[in-house]
């Protein structure tokens, strides 16, 4: 350890704290960003050829924050010569493997990151003077031994773990396949040498890989099943107005209601950003369609169905199921009952959830937390009991709604921790963009008057907390 003491350290470098190191550089601070991983890996177990992002290529490590970055997905293009094909396209959505090769392009070219450094632990150091701001020791593994740093701001960016409602390691081996959609591409041949699987799940990444499989399956691949406890296989509202809900005005109208209003208000959003692609709910459509006309079987397709339980059945439910078929406990919630499907190779398409950090736990009395155990986030991102040093990165979903995981805010929540970091706007934060309301008028305001001009980021400070 030298006497060192960085501006600021982020943990974990996935798109948001890549993004943060991009914003960063230009701005003369001391930053470094510690990964365990090798290099840079973005969702590679769902990388299918054709798949896009959900949000236009506006939505990169930078534009939204400083359109004039070397950092941005148009210049990564007209770097690598494919700008004029990316414009011949016409179609703002890009590939999902192109996305991931610009955050690599962008990760090996921006300074302060390094790779195969496991953080393990974090303490505040003493310093002997309680009104002087604090400074915290990082501890690292890397493989040739461990490292320390020393820095006065963390940035939390570890992102989120998959999370299933079963444990699927018992399932998994002795003739059948049990595995979380985040692996599905390095294992989908095993999947199409059985004699069935079961996709579970309700959004994107269910019906892509639901899609995968029906159309790999020919004649004689297996019977492709699919169940979500969603009432349906909803598409994901995309109209102009409800996008109007990834804005500042938004997540300040949501960041002010109760905890227990936040909560219900996630769960009835779902289709605003966990739905399925329409486009693609139609080619499934279309698939099972053109199956049907060859006289194939369509599998099983249902919604409203719960996974209460999985483990391997006893005896199998067709004579043609081999040993060591699984026997998935399924409940409707549309009737009540409760009964069983069995499967050879299980999907679970159940998304992700975040992991509190056991690297934490030597300065876990300066989380402030809420009555649950989760981060009370400031509007600032900040979860420090004095909201000033600690911010985190897709961990506020609770807090500042379902803007959380969306790309496309990643720049202007990196603008606001950046702001925080040095005191000052360095990159303006835009605060009135929506043409529409969020809760009621304030006390005294006519709603009938016209809305005031979208004020100037530079001259309307927005609320740190």
């Amino acid at each position: 350890m030298t006497g060192e003491v960085h501006d600021l350290l982020g943990v974990g470098i996935g798109p948001f704290n890549l993004g943060l190191a991009c914003l960063a550089e230009p701005l003369g601070l001391d930053a470094v960003f510690l990964d365990a991983r090798d290099g840079f890996a973005w969702y590679h177990g769902l990388m299918f050829d054709d798949a896009t992002i959900q949000v236009p290529f506006l939505a990169d490590l930078v534009t939204l924050a400083d359109p004039t970055s070397p950092y941005s997905f148009l210049n990564y293009l007209k770097q690598i010569g494919r700008l004029y094909p990316f414009y011949i396209r016409e179609d703002f959505q890009p590939l999902r493997a192109e996305y991931d090769a610009y955050c690599r392009w962008a990760s090996e070219r921006v300074g302060g990151l390094r790779w195969g450094r496991e953080v393990v632990d974090v303490r505040r150091e003493e310093r002997g003077d309680d009104d002087e701001a604090p400074v915290y020791r990082v501890t690292a593994i890397t493989p040739e031994g461990t490292e320390t740093y020393r820095t006065r701001h963390l940035v939390l960016g570890i992102g989120t773990a998959p999370w299933a409602p079963i444990d699927r390691e018992p399932l998994d081996g002795d003739g059948s396949v049990a595995l979380h959609a985040s692996d599905y591409l390095h294992r989908r041949d095993e999947l199409l040498s059985l004699g069935s699987v079961t996709v579970v799940g309700s959004g994107q990444s269910a019906a892509e890989i639901y899609h995968d499989l029906l159309s790999s399956a020919g004649v004689d691949g297996p019977r492709i099943d699919w169940v979500t406890r969603s009432p349906r296989f909803f598409p994901m509202e995309y109209t102009k107005l409800t996008l109007e809900m990834t804005s500042p005005e938004y997540i300040d109208h949501f960041y002010a209601l109760p905890a227990d209003q936040r909560d219900r208000m996630l769960r009835e959003q779902r289709s605003l950003y966990k739905g399925i692609n329409a486009d693609l709910i139609n080619e499934i459509h279309d698939l099972l369609y053109r199956r049907s006309v060859h006289g194939l079987a369509s599998g099983l397709l249902a919604a409203a169905t719960t996974l209460d339980g999985a483990a391997r059945a006893v005896g199998a439910a067709r004579a043609d199921d081999p040993p060591g078929a699984l026997r998935l406990d399924l409940s409707c919630a549309d009737t009540g009952r409760f009964w069983t499907h069995h499967t050879d190779g299980l999907v679970l398409a159940t998304g992700y959830s975040p992991t509190p950090p056991r690297f934490l736990e030597g300065i876990a009395d300066e989380i402030d937390r809420d009555e649950r155990g989760r981060y009370r986030v400031a509007r600032d991102h900040t979860v420090d009991r004095a909201h000033s040093t600690i911010h985190v990165q897709n961990a506020e979903e609770h807090t500042h709604g379902l803007t959380a995981p969306d790309l496309g805010m990643g720049a202007m929540r990196n603008s606001v921790i950046l702001r925080s970091i040095c005191g000052r706007e360095v990159y303006p934060v835009e605060t009135s963009i929506a043409f529409q309301q969020f809760g009621a008028p304030a006390d005294g305001a006519d709603p009938a008057q016209p809305a005031p001009a979208h004020d100037s980021p530079t001259t309307r400070h927005q609320e740190a907390r």
